[in-house]
């Protein structure tokens, strides 16, 4: 079974080939260079959820598109799903490298406009590391206690608690007292008319 980093390659550049579009026209309409999208579509970096949203709507596909089994295809598909426990999916480890985990929650309907996800906080994360990207998020604590910082503010967010937020703001998040805390993230990327 190819690892998580080689079905999202294989699968951008599948779709971009398909949409007969060039790295380089790419990297224009997202604004990553095209060394970055490269060494996505080789396997050789998993970028971060926002990244990976704004790919995908300049490719026109949903996220959860890159992370079900078979290819994508542009036929219709029904306006729900239903995920059971047992067949939720791995999308992303961590912003990978930084600890956070994702557990896609809808991923077999595509074209939606919100990707909603269980999602489990790292510890400690570095100062230096935040996160931005088009769209809103909407979180709510399911266990533990959170530490979120959203622009300059810092609040502690504890089971039951939720924020709603423009993510064009730097934030981010990590659990506190050494244990990760799981909770759902829904992503709802802006849509282009």
């Amino acid at each position: 079974m190819p690892s998580l980093s080689d079905q999202i390659g294989g699968k951008l550049r599948s779709l971009r080939k398909s949409r007969k579009m060039t790295l380089e026209a790419l990297a224009a309409h997202t604004g990553f260079t095209k060394s970055y999208l490269s060494k996505i579509e080789n396997s050789k970096k998993i970028p971060p959820i926002g990244s990976l949203a704004k790919i995908c709507q300049s490719l026109g596909t949903d996220l959860a598109d890159l992370f079900g089994n078979g290819p994508i295809d542009d036929t219709p598909s029904p306006r729900h799903c239903i995920v059971r426990a047992n067949e939720r999916h791995t999308v992303i480890r961590g912003g990978t490298s930084f600890g956070y985990d994702y557990k896609a929650l809808a991923h077999r309907l595509p074209n939606k406009h919100m990707d909603p996800f269980l999602f489990t906080f790292p510890e400690r994360l570095g100062a230096e590391i935040s996160f931005e990207h088009e769209g809103e998020e909407f979180i709510f604590i399911i266990s533990g206690r959170v530490r979120f910082f959203i622009d300059q503010e810092q609040t502690v967010l504890e089971p039951g608690d939720s924020i709603y937020f423009d993510s064009t703001l730097r934030h981010r998040g990590e659990a506190i007292n050494g244990e990760a805390k799981a909770l759902v993230v829904v992503y709802s990327p802006k849509r282009k008319d």
